[in-house]
């Protein structure tokens, strides 16, 4: 198969380093494309970043009295292992605040949410926008979007409904706020749940859930004019949605993106800038080369194999932006499960884009052998680490593992100079070292990996070394 696009033969598997911790993506035209602007009317990035200061002021003050009062050596943050705060906790940070205990946990978990804060275990440390809180807007802006992106969480949902229609609301929410944001201005409250029936229809007529023809009592489905009440709007279970919706716009208000009262919501400075961001992301993948916004985790990945770094990570943004966070990060983890390297080093650059969000899931599979490497690797990246020195954290084996992975993705994907160079990311001092160490870690690639590397090596007694490794890899022997 032949593509017009110049390939890179280096194909950026692996980085100028040991240990790459996935690899890299290849082949795309810069584009050419010129930075889009927003809608005529949208405050500066300073202004804006000043609006999400505001908002997120009480969250910032516990956030810092976190940093002061639970360092290392002080209280623990938490009783219980989780990100809940504490009751003694809470009563203290109340008490040398001056302010209630309700208060107080209202604003440390707006401050969780917003990657203010960390809760590790029983002990909390600041996030990397608390330290740049003050200088640099970029970094405000992106934790009021963590929370804005995180609204379904800030308010608890209401009691008495299925958590499967909760979630159908959740989903549709986005169509909505664009709705919102494409009307600039007051939307009238029956209205936005007119628009919100109808998608639910359609997530639930997706999945096959709505009976076909006439039905009992149901009259028959007709065209529904948008903005426009109907009884074909509803949903086949008749699911009430008012309060679902109430409980969404609430929700989107507290976390200040919209304004909601009088029967009527509009988005607010802040949430129509958010809102287009997504947009104009949603619109830049479809215009990409490689278009994967509607494709699953593992096809999108596999179409961003073929993109330079920045193009892949904008596709990305992209895909992340079309769908819920944890489903997002949950698809990512399955990619990453299967049999191709390749998919399963991309996945975790895409966990990188996710970011904070996806830490309890990240942390989660490090008990699969499979991940681990990977999810160690991102960990110490997410806690600080320098990219550079992050490969620091892996045992001895779990590098040899990873090594024998990401060599799979060459030997699957790259060529075979590339495999050849692949030797110097190793750990082992030498080459007869490595061998013993690689045979023993047991990766299930490990046979067609020597394989390849002892076909592509010119140096005929290193080759015969790496065949004889793998013969015995094969058959068991020492």
């Amino acid at each position: 198969m032949t593509s017009r696009i110049p390939r890179d033969s280096r194909l950026r598997l692996v980085r100028p380093r040991p240990l790459a911790a996935a690899p890299r993506a290849v082949n795309q035209r810069h584009s050419r494309r010129p930075a889009p602007r927003p809608p005529e009317g949208t405050p500066a990035p300073a202004e804006l970043a000043g609006m999400a200061r505001s908002l997120l002021a009480g969250a910032a003050r516990v956030a810092r009295w976190a940093d002061a009062a639970l360092g290392p050596g002080g209280d623990a943050a938490t009783a219980d292992g989780k990100a809940t705060l504490s009751a003694a906790t809470a009563e203290r940070a109340a008490a040398e605040l001056g302010l209630t205990v309700v208060q107080v946990r209202a604003d440390w978990d707006t401050a969780r949410l917003a990657g203010l804060i960390e809760v590790h275990g029983d002990s909390a440390r600041p996030g990397w926008r608390l330290r740049a809180w003050n200088r640099d807007d970029s970094a405000v802006l992106r934790g009021w979007v963590a929370l804005f992106d995180a609204w379904s969480l800030a308010c608890p949902e209401p009691e008495g409904h299925e958590s499967a229609a909760v979630a159908e609301v959740v989903s549709a929410m986005p169509q909505v706020l664009s709705f919102l944001q494409l009307s600039a201005g007051p939307v009238p409250v029956e209205q936005l749940l007119d628009l919100l029936q109808q998608r639910v229809t359609e997530l639930r007529t997706e999945r096959c859930e709505v009976p076909y023809g006439p039905q009992p009592g149901q009259a028959r489905l007709a065209p529904v004019v948008p903005g426009t009440a109907s009884p074909a709007a509803e949903p086949a279970d008749e699911t009430p949605l008012a309060p679902l919706l109430d409980w969404a716009l609430g929700a989107l208000a507290a976390v200040g993106a919209l304004t909601y009262g009088e029967g009527q919501a509009t988005l607010t400075p802040l949430g129509s800038w958010a809102v287009w961001v997504k947009l104009e992301q949603i619109c830049v993948a479809a215009q990409s080369p490689a278009g994967n916004i509607e494709q699953s985790a593992e096809d999108m990945l596999r179409g961003c194999a073929q993109l330079r770094p920045n193009g892949a990570r904008a596709e990305y943004r992209a895909w992340l932006a079309a769908r819920p966070v944890g489903s997002a990060v949950t698809e990512l983890l399955a990619a990453a499960r299967g049999e191709d390297a390749l998919l399963r080093g991309l996945a975790f650059e895409a966990l990188r884009v996710v970011g904070p969000p996806a830490e309890p899931d990240v942390r989660a599979v490090l008990d699969e052998p499979t991940l681990r490497p990977y999810a160690l690797l991102w960990l110490a990246e997410h806690d600080g680490v320098d990219p550079e020195d992050a490969h620091e954290v892996l045992t001895r084996e779990e590098a040899t593992w990873l090594w024998v992975d990401t060599a799979a993705a060459v030997t699957d994907h790259g060529e075979s100079a590339m495999l050849v160079r692949h030797l110097e990311s190793a750990v082992q001092p030498t080459v007869p070292m490595l061998l013993d160490e690689v045979r023993a870690v047991g990766h299930p690639r490990t046979v067609q990996v020597l394989v390849a590397l002892a076909a592509a090596h010119p140096d005929p007694a290193l080759a015969k070394a790496v065949r004889r490794a793998a013969f015995q890899v094969h058959t068991g022997g020492s």
